[in-house]
């Protein structure tokens, strides 16, 4: 199929990149400047330079796809809007009639990235069909994900992703606290009995490559690996692969509101979460433990270095 992806230089969406292309697809990636251009060409997609806010930059390159999978986030303070304008133009791309002959899906479709924190506290098992309790953090993204559903037709797949927190290489949050780790102090908002429901990126971005190429799904699909893990546990399974054990210091919820504002309250969130969609499609996590596997992603984000340099010693 030919795909069309935003953020394919990003955490998540680098990975779905690589899993769409081993999946055959012929990709178009939206990307920001000529250097991240290179990088994706070098993947095996085809770069557009481009403004995701700024649909003049890419409309042309995104019309006629197969398919639209938005993974990207703008960081500048505008990302609610900008996000909104992007997914408004995928959707009116996506139902732009299509050849008759096309070699592509008979149904275009949308694959949108959310966020498990639209769920809110969740202290038994919440699965796709949750009451949403976002929170301040995500409070706009039931909104955009009600555009994409509402979207779908008989000439449209709508699917929205919910990524429970994702781990592994050397980004994201779980990241940041293996690096804190081998730095020596590891600072945790709240108790940390609190549970994070959590994903290994390469099984996330297995997932979105099997949205695309069913036919038959159109819907909210939860992505997490059921380990149910809490914070603390996490963190104490770092401590024996490394030579000095790091102090860990639980900071207060009030405290750490003071220094990063709502994302504390995202950190802090007690969360345990069901994908029985994606189970449904025959999805099933490779790895279903950070604690479990604690010296592997220890290597992963020390091999990380490569490319940009040691972080710590």
């Amino acid at each position: 199929m030919r795909l069309f992806l935003t953020g394919a230089t990003g955490y998540i969406g680098s990975a779905v990149l690589d899993a769409l292309i081993r999946a055959g697809h012929d990709v178009t990636a939206l990307v920001r400047h000529n250097e991240k251009a290179a990088h994706v060409a070098a993947r095996g997609a085809h770069p557009v330079v481009g403004n995701l806010g700024d649909p003049q930059s890419y409309r042309s390159a995104a019309d006629a796809q197969d398919g639209y999978v938005h993974t990207a986030w703008d960081a500048s303070g505008h990302g609610e809007a900008i996000d909104r304008v992007a997914i408004e133009t995928m959707i009116a791309a996506a139902k732009q009639p299509r050849l008759s002959e096309s070699a592509g899906p008979a149904t275009p479709f949308v694959i949108y990235t959310s966020a498990i924190w639209v769920l809110g506290r969740a202290q038994e098992p919440a699965a796709e069909d949750a009451p949403l309790n976002p929170i301040a953090l995500v409070s706009w993204r039931p909104a955009h994900e009600q555009l994409v559903l509402d979207a779908a037709s008989d000439r449209l797949r709508a699917v929205v992703v919910r990524p429970g927190i994702v781990y592994g290489g050397g980004n994201g949050i779980v990241s940041d606290l293996f690096k804190s780790a081998l730095n020596g102090l590891v600072r945790v908002v709240g108790d940390g009995n609190n549970h994070w429901p959590l994903v290994y990126i390469r099984d996330l971005a297995d997932l979105y490559a099997r949205l695309a190429s069913r036919p038959d799904v159109s819907s909210v699909y939860h992505a997490t690996d059921e380990g149910d893990e809490r914070v603390n546990d996490i963190v104490a399974a770092i401590s024996p692969y490394l030579r000095v054990q790091p102090d860990v210091r639980h900071v207060p919820l009030d405290e750490a509101r003071s220094q990063m504002g709502p994302y504390a309250d995202a950190l802090a969130l007690d969360q345990i979460v069901r994908s029985p969609r994606a189970r449904a499609l025959g999805w099933t996590p490779t790895l279903h433990s950070v604690a479990g596997n604690a010296a592997r992603l220890l290597e992963e984000l020390r091999a990380s270095y490569a490319d940009r340099g040691p972080e710590s010693s």
